[in-house]
């Protein structure tokens, strides 16, 4: 078993877990369990060095709690050199070959393969006494090839309301550069704030102009919902591939209510309990007044699917089973 250690060292809320993860490795045994903690290497501008002071006092830290790391994982946005290796090696008490650096890189891909140009995967295995074996990286250096050489450019809009938090959206981002990896294209992300798209003075609606496609991902509460609504109307008027995901769905089928089938007071039931044409409603049971974060339907669910729509060449079945929320 695997145990990474990072942000959770120092942190009020990580003692819990740490704890945890001792007495795990105390009943399990040492061949059972490996600590790898990943740390982070500062970079003073000033002295032009980087400092291994944090680790050190992190690693401390650990051995506080009874948890001594079998591998660092060393972040740093600079190349890490043998007299920095030695050092944590030498004031960690960690073998010199099993502190590994943890570049900076373009893509998160890309850590795989530079991780085991220092074996990383021999360490593992001779920790947990198993016979060594190559990993092959092949995929991941073609994924990787396919990254580098993009022969074009996608340029996709997500409509949201955390857009200042690009991490809110973070899966979503890395399934689109996924796809987009996939076609041989890379992705060109234009952000839009749905709330400022509610002002039809302000600038932000131009950035609907020369996309590839639209996105509006999942969330909760009413705000910004108008702003997804107009840019839900804009890729159907203007003939641009819309993909709407949970709440994005369902900002969808309230668009094509409201200016389709004329019931211009379309809504959800979570937006706008009072309107006289509720098309999106709360599951049984749920009511606005509970979190709805915590009554999403969770499970397998079936599905029927129509000939002759886009879901059926997606997949060329009458009924699916899939976890619809």
């Amino acid at each position: 078993m695997l145990i990474e250690i990072g942000g959770t060292v120092g942190d009020i809320e990580g003692e819990p877990y740490l704890e945890a993860v001792r007495q795990l490795h105390q009943e399990l045994g040492h061949e059972r369990v490996m600590f790898i903690h990943l740390t982070l290497l500062p970079y003073l501008k000033a002295s032009e060095e980087l400092k291994t002071k944090p680790t050190q006092a992190s690693v401390k830290e650990l051995l506080r709690h009874g948890i001594q790391p079998d591998m660092i994982l060393a972040r740093s946005d600079l190349p890490v050199g043998k007299d920095i290796i030695q050092k944590i090696a030498l004031f960690c008490d960690v073998p010199a070959e099993a502190v590994i650096p943890a570049l900076t890189v373009p893509s998160i891909y890309e850590v795989p393969v530079i991780f085991e140009k220092y074996h990383i995967s021999k360490i593992i295995f001779q920790h947990f006494k198993l016979k060594v074996v190559k990993p092959n990286l092949t995929p991941w250096q073609n994924l990787i090839k396919k990254i580098h050489d993009g022969k074009k450019t996608v340029k996709i809009g997500l409509a949201g309301k955390y857009t200042e938090n690009p991490d809110a959206y973070l899966s979503v981002i890395e399934a689109l550069k996924s796809a987009c990896y996939h076609f041989d294209a890379k992705l060109n992300l234009v952000w839009l704030d749905s709330e400022k798209l509610e002002n039809k003075k302000s600038p932000e609606g131009k950035r609907l102009q020369a996309l590839d496609g639209l996105l509006v991902p999942g969330g909760f509460g009413k705000r910004g919902i108008e702003g997804k609504i107009l840019v839900a109307q804009f890729a159907r008027e203007n003939k641009i591939p819309y993909l709407g995901l949970c709440l994005g769905s369902q900002i969808m089928v309230i668009e094509a209510a409201r200016h389709l089938a004329g019931l211009i007071d379309a809504n959800s039931e979570e937006f706008d309990p009072k309107s006289k044409n509720l098309i999106v409603h709360f599951l049984p049971g749920q009511s606005e007044r509970r979190a709805k974060g915590g009554t999403l339907r969770l499970g397998s669910y079936p599905c029927v699917i129509k000939k002759g729509t886009k879901a059926w060449e997606a997949y060329k079945l009458e009924k699916i089973d899939e976890r619809h929320r």
